[in-house]
């Protein structure tokens, strides 16, 4: 099963994070872990829209929210509780949030 997790953080929060727990965390996932990123700020962002035929692109972030998606991961596991297990042990959890998003597989949805 495959599922994103997005690494979300809230600025006005301090990091509670020590120097490496990233890194250890990722040697922990090993191949489990396909693809991942950081992410820029999102005032950097842009949300596009196609509205009869005219493109409307609104720049920064869209939701009124002070906590932002600051990078994903993709990963590859057995089951939603192994998926659940390896975002709770996601250095940000401590201060910030993980989301996981199962992938669509067919007729799952």
């Amino acid at each position: 099963m495959k599922y994103l997790l997005l690494i979300c953080v809230d600025p006005s929060i301090e990091p509670d994070e020590a120097e490496g727990e990233i890194d250890a965390w990722l040697e922990r996932l090993g191949e489990r872990r396909l693809v991942g990123e950081a992410l820029v700020s999102p005032r950097r962002a842009a949300t596009v829209r196609m509205r009869r035929s005219e493109r409307l692109v609104t720049d920064g972030p869209f939701a009124e929210t002070k906590e932002f998606v600051a990078g994903f991961d993709v990963i590859d596991v057995a089951s939603r509780e192994e998926a659940l297990e390896i975002a709770a042990a996601h250095p940000v959890a401590k201060f910030g949030a993980v989301e996981i998003r199962e992938f669509w597989e067919g007729s799952d949805a």
